[in-house]
C-alpha cells in the first residue's frame, strides 16, 4: 500500500491552489495541512508547518513564492520538497521543470527532484507541439515562430475574474502586446528554440479553457513536410501517454477551447492545406487543469511516489 504523505498548499486560498485542494482532498495517500486564516501571512507560523510535511505547493505571486521557497530552505535537513506554481523558478538550473511529457525520461527527473517548478498554462501546449518538431530536426531552432493563445479569465488571477464575473470587462481582449510576456522565456527553454517566439495571448469571456495554435509555412520545414507527416511525428512521440493525446482535426475546421475542462488532458490537432503549404498545430487543454494545478496534482504524484486522481472530482 502507498504512504500517507503530509502537504501543505501555501496560498491555498487562491484559484490555483482551491482547485488543487479539490483534486487531492479525498485522496486516502495524502494528508493536507492548513494554517489559519489569520496566520497565513505569518512566516514562523509557514515555517514550523513546511517542517512538518512531505511536500509545500507554492501557490503564490512570484516574489511571495521566493520567500517561502528561502522559508523552506532555512530548515536544512528538515526542508519538504518544493513544488512552485508561480513564475519564479521555471527556467532556474536548480529547479527540475514539471512538465512530465516533456521528454521520456522528465518523468523520473521531476519524481528524483526536490525542488520542482510546475509549467504555465500557455507554454504547456506550445512546448508539447513544438519540441517534437525540433527534437526530430523538422524545425530548426531558429525558426521563426508564433504562438497564438486563447484562455478563460480564470487564469487571469482574482482582478481578472472579479472584473468578468461583474460584466465590467471586454468579451474578448488581445494583450501582452509589448511581447515581453512573462511565459516567453519558459517557452523558448523548453520547446529548444535559440529565436524568441513571438506570443500573442488573449482572453474571452468564458471562465475557463484553453487554445494554442502555431500557424506554419510548410516550405520552412525540413524534408518536404506534409500536414500528415506533423500528425504522425506527433501521434508516435505521445502514443501511450495517459495525458497527451493527438486527434485528427475537424473537418468543418472549428475548435471551442472549453470541452477539456475539470481535466488534466490535453488534445493536439494539426489542420493543414497542403495545396497552400500552410498547416495549424492545435493544442486544446483546461488552463486549470494541465495549464496549473492538474499538472501540478500529477508532479506531487511523481514527486511523492503515491497514486493520484488528476482530474477535478465530478459533481454528484
Amino acid at each position: 500500500m502507498a504512504k500517507t504523505a503530509k502537504i501543505f498548499i501555501d496560498g491555498e486560498a487562491g484559484t490555483t491552489g482551491l482547485q488543487i485542494r479539490d483534486r487531492i482532498a479525498a485522496n486516502p495517500h495524502v494528508e493536507l495541512r492548513s494554517i489559519a486564516a489569520e496566520h497565513r501571512k505569518d512566516a514562523n507560523a509557514r515555517r514550523e508547518m513546511m517542517a512538518g510535511v512531505d511536500l509545500v505547493i507554492l501557490c503564490l505571486p512570484d516574489d511571495a513564492a521566493k520567500e517561502s521557497a528561502a522559508l523552506a530552505a532555512s530548515l536544512g535537513a528538515q526542508a519538504p520538497k518544493l513544488l512552485d506554481a508561480s513564475t519564479a523558478y521555471r527556467v532556474d538550473p536548480d529547479w527540475v521543470y514539471g512538465l512530465a511529457e516533456l521528454t521520456p525520461d522528465q518523468p523520473g527527473a521531476i519524481a528524483a527532484a526536490s525542488r520542482v517548478s510546475n509549467p504555465g498554462c500557455y507554454p504547456t501546449g506550445a512546448i508539447l507541439m513544438l519540441r517534437p518538431l525540433i527534437d526530430a530536426g523538422i524545425m530548426a531552432p531558429d525558426f521563426p515562430v508564433t504562438v497564438n493563445a486563447v484562455s478563460g479569465y480564470s487564469g487571469g488571477g482574482k482582478s481578472m475574474i472579479a472584473a468578468y464575473e461583474a460584466r465590467t470587462a471586454p468579451d474578448f481582449e488581445l494583450y501582452g502586446l509589448g511581447l515581453e510576456h512573462k511565459h516567453v522565456a519558459e517557452m523558448q527553454k523548453y520547446t529548444g528554440l535559440t529565436r524568441r517566439p513571438i506570443f500573442v495571448p488573449s482572453v474571452a469571456d468564458y471562465a475557463q479553457g484553453m487554445i494554442d495554435s502555431i500557424p506554419l509555412h510548410l516550405d520552412m520545414l525540413k524534408g518536404s513536410v506534409k500536414p500528415a507527416d506533423l500528425e504522425a511525428l506527433l501521434m508516435k512521440r505521445y502514443a501511450g501517454s495517459d495525458v497527451v493525446r493527438v486527434v485528427p482535426a475537424e473537418a468543418n475546421g472549428k475548435l471551442e477551447p472549453e470541452a477539456l475542462n475539470g481535466t488534466n488532458g490535453l488534445e493536439i490537432r494539426v489542420y493543414g492545406n497542403e495545396k497552400r503549404g500552410h498547416a495549424v498545430l492545435v493544442a486544446r487543454y483546461d488552463n486549470l487543469g494541465k495549464g496549473a494545478s492538474g499538472a501540478a496534482v500529477q508532479n506531487l504524484g511523481l514527486m511523492l511516489g503515491i497514486p493520484v486522481s488528476v482530474d477535478l472530482p465530478k459533481a454528484a
